[in-house]
């Protein structure tokens, strides 16, 4: 919508009842209550977009029927639809019935998108084109027994796929035939959950390869440039977290080459738009075709940051009929360097997604430097029947390590309330030693977090520093608390104003609390003395907003104040939040030792739904004995197949759930206990399923 609007072409947003408050919405000039769709127009062009997160769920009963698009085309009169990166933007079989319906496509025509939107395909023509390939089976996978043998003909370890679609939906790698086995199973359930096509492929998966992608352009004359790569190497479940452009890794004769059979692949199937042909780079630039994806990819920004074009408007300019008018020794040249964070509402520590309302969302501000690409605003909804993204967060600089440090400081003033997000593993991963010397894989987050992402692990100068800025809260609050009068709105004269305080601060990091005195200097001046260290703390801090930049020493810390609790804060400090920040007055510290703990509950023997979603399947059965790590049930949250397990050898009771119910985030999928001996059922709203 913005680059339509900065062409001067008019936007008309088409809704759902749903979507009635959506951000597009608000953002277009008209709006049109159908099913989720929005189009733009002038009077020789309508463009139709189609939003990849919004709409009625589920999917396959909203955008994946295109004769509602159709439909929404036709009431509006629409002349050409824009897919946008969603779930039809990679269907040859839609863009055919649009063309049949006098109707264009702004993207690939339907010969180009059939040929390499389909990966098994795709790999045949390169192979034809001269283009690096990685080793593997030329065909569709009918059944796992087929797809096993295949993996054992090309050698261990295999990454099993769906042929159509992309964004690490329909992806497993397998390391043993019962991992193939277990791979085909599921990549092909994601594939036709989220594309409507289950076709399967094997392929030999590259050890720590590094992941670059080459971003083309052509025109209906023929003319295909290539542009500088991105480099996608931080991925989490086979999807991308981190994008840079351009790649440490690469040189210019690596780029020219991997730009060439770019271009000659494209070429070979008369192709043009925008489209991307992704590769594997091992540590020596030996590179090997992986796929192309015939759409705007989701990164496409930070391309758009070094090279200067608005890659939409490029393809509606194609779309019309238009000649690209580059040069290609110039485009190829990168012009300073832009980062990607995929801000996603999960925890970050499972990579699991999360849902709920944006109670509290604030975007960064940086000018042209920060770039946020987001659907939502403060009190959207983030639903479990669509990609959990939040927004692509960039940032641009003339070198990698300003554009890095922009980033970082734009995370840390990222403010989301109301879900789990993954800013703390983003802001650990941009300010991660080995990140800023470039040393990347795909493998980066299983080494650098092999036991998983647990917060980032505060130094004691760390920990010194947020008490310090914990202590300056307390103080600032407590003389706001004193001097308030109620009713009336007056500040109180007669009042004296503390200007010390003896405070006790505890954090999840230390045993002891930590006694922190506090003066007030005056002149907005604060000393904070913790273990007899001082430093004097300056804040220019709006009471109760949630950003705090406070001067400590001769360094600048931000921290976010998100919350108030009964004794203490919710802080977040380089991205992570610390949850049980308490801060007690000497009473209050010495009364609190006289508190008896509440007990824990013992949940070792319940099965939890580890997030919101879908019961796809319950494996069991009433009386079945299970062994440890046996598959329970198969939840799918946003498009995502997640498999429930076991935790240990046990029998099952009584199955209480059925295919299709839906479950919350910790609820109750089972209860274990050890073998011959027997425990209640735990009854916990749809599900319930006791071992004995």
């Amino acid at each position: 919508m913005k680059s339509a609007k900065k062409m001067g072409i008019k936007t008309v947003a088409i809704y759902s009842d749903a979507d009635s408050n959506a951000m597009h919405v608000a953002m277009a000039d008209e709006a049109y209550r159908v099913v989720c769709f929005s189009m733009i127009y002038t009077a020789d062009l309508v463009i139709c977009l189609n939003f990849d997160f919004k709409g009625p769920p589920p999917t396959n009963q909203s955008y994946l029927v295109i004769p509602n698009i159709l439909e929404a085309i036709k009431n509006t009169g629409a002349q050409a639809v824009h897919p946008g990166y969603g779930f039809l933007s990679e269907n040859a079989h839609f863009v055919k019935i649009l063309e049949d319906n006098g109707v264009t496509f702004i993207g690939p025509n339907t010969n180009a998108m059939a040929m390499m939107g389909d990966k098994i395909q795709s790999k045949i023509i390169a192979k034809e084109a001269n283009v690096s390939t990685i080793p593997g089976f030329n065909g569709v996978c009918e059944n796992a027994e087929q797809a096993t043998l295949i993996a054992r003909d090309i050698g261990y370890p295999v990454m099993v796929k769906a042929s159509a679609g992309g964004g690490g939906k329909g992806m497993r790698i397998a390391y043993n035939d019962n991992e193939v086995k277990d791979a085909f199973r599921l990549s092909a359930a994601e594939a036709k959950s989220s594309f409507g096509d289950d076709r399967l492929l094997v392929e030999k998966f590259i050890e720590d390869p590094r992941h670059i992608e080459i971003q083309i352009i052509g025109d209906q004359f023929g003319n295909v440039f290539y542009l500088p790569e991105r480099e996608c190497s931080i991925q989490r479940r086979n999807q991308k977290v981190i994008e840079e452009a351009p790649s440490v890794h690469i040189n210019e004769e690596t780029r020219r080459a991997m730009g060439e059979q770019a271009i000659s692949l494209a070429k070979s199937v008369g192709y043009f738009s925008a489209g991307t042909c992704e590769f594997l780079v091992d540590p020596k630039r030996n590179f090997y075709f992986l796929e192309m994806n015939t759409r705007l990819q989701v990164e496409h920004p930070i391309t758009e940051y070094i090279t200067g074009l608005d890659l939409v408007e490029c393809m509606i300019r194609v779309a019309a009929g238009e000649k690209l008018p580059f040069d290609q020794t110039e485009l190829a040249k990168p012009k300073g360097w832009a980062f990607e964070s995929r801000v996603y509402a999960e925890d970050p520590e499972k990579y699991l997604p999360s849902i709920g309302r944006l109670s509290k969302y604030i975007e960064p501000k940086g000018g042209n430097e920060i770039r946020c690409d987001s659907g939502v605003r403060e009190g959207s909804e983030i639903s479990m029947y669509y990609d959990p993204m939040i927004c692509k967060l960039c940032t641009y600089g003339e070198t990698r390590e300003i554009a890095r440090n922009r980033m970082s400081d734009a995370l840390d003033n990222y403010v989301i309330k109301g879900v789990t997000h993954n800013i703390p593993l983003l802001h650990d991963v941009i300010n991660h030693p080995r990140f800023a010397e470039g040393r990347l894989s795909t493998k980066f987050l299983a080494e650098e977090y092999p036991d998983g992402f647990k917060g980032h692990q505060l130094s004691d100068t760390d920990l010194l520093d947020l008490v310090s800025v914990a202590g300056y809260i307390f103080a600032r609050r407590d003389v706001r608390n004193r001097t308030w009068v109620a009713g009336g709105g007056n500040i109180a004269s007669n009042i004296p104003k503390p200007v010390s305080w003896d405070l006790w601060i505890s954090t999840q990091n230390w045993v002891e609390p930590k006694n922190v005195v506090v003066k007030d200097e005056g002149n907005g001046n604060y000393e904070i003395t913790v273990d007899g260290k001082s430093n004097i703390v300056n804040s220019n801090w709006i009471i109760e907003t949630p950003i705090v930049k406070a001067n400590i020493g001769d360094t600048t810390k931000t921290v976010q104040f998100l919350e108030s609790r009964p004794l203490g804060f919710v802080l977040q400090f380089h991205g992570t939040k610390v949850y049980d920040l308490q801060v007690k007055t000497k009473l209050q510290y010495k009364l609190s030792k006289h508190m008896i703990e509440k007990p824990k509950i013992d949940l070792s023997s319940v099965i939890l739904s580890p997030m919101p979603g879908t019961l796809v399947s319950v494996s069991v059965k009433d009386g079945q004995t299970v062994a440890e790590g046996q598959e329970v049930a198969i939840v799918e949250a946003m498009k995502m197949q997640n498999v429930l397990r076991a935790p240990r050898v046990g029998k099952i009771r009584k199955v209480y759930a059925s295919q299709g119910q839906s479950v919350q985030a910790d609820e109750g999928v089972s209860s274990q206990s050890k073998p011959n001996t027997q425990i209640k059922t735990i009854w916990i709203s749809h599900i319930s399923v006791s071992l004995r």
